[in-house]
């Protein structure tokens, strides 16, 4: 399994807008990928402008296989959706399983 982890600064104000958003925007164009297993959505109450997403897939292989065309057009739509510059992705790291044989 790997993990997509993601961490943006969002507008306080817009925070629970841009969850909301990226439930209806984002989960159904990543979810109708072979390799999908899931998300959440974690907040801080002591940080409300930051706002963690975590994916899990399968594999790497059939993470990277999502087409890029569409996580640009998903992305324009969620722009849209939430207000441009109201939002920022500022860390992007992915973790591998570890299993002890």
């Amino acid at each position: 399994m790997v993990l997509e982890y993601l961490k943006f600064l969002v507008d306080p104000e817009l925070r629970e807008k841009f969850i909301q958003k990226d439930a209806e925007i984002w989960t159904p164009a990543i979810a109708s990928y072979p390799g999908f297993l899931g998300k959440e959505v974690w907040i801080s109450p002591k940080v409300p402008e930051e706002v963690i997403i975590v994916i899990r897939w399968e594999t790497r292989q059939l993470w990277k296989a999502v087409p890029l065309d569409i996580l640009d057009a998903t992305e324009q739509k969620f722009a849209v959706a939430v207000g441009e510059n109201k939002y920022e992705l500022i860390e992007s790291k992915e973790y591998q399983l570890r299993k002890f044989p």
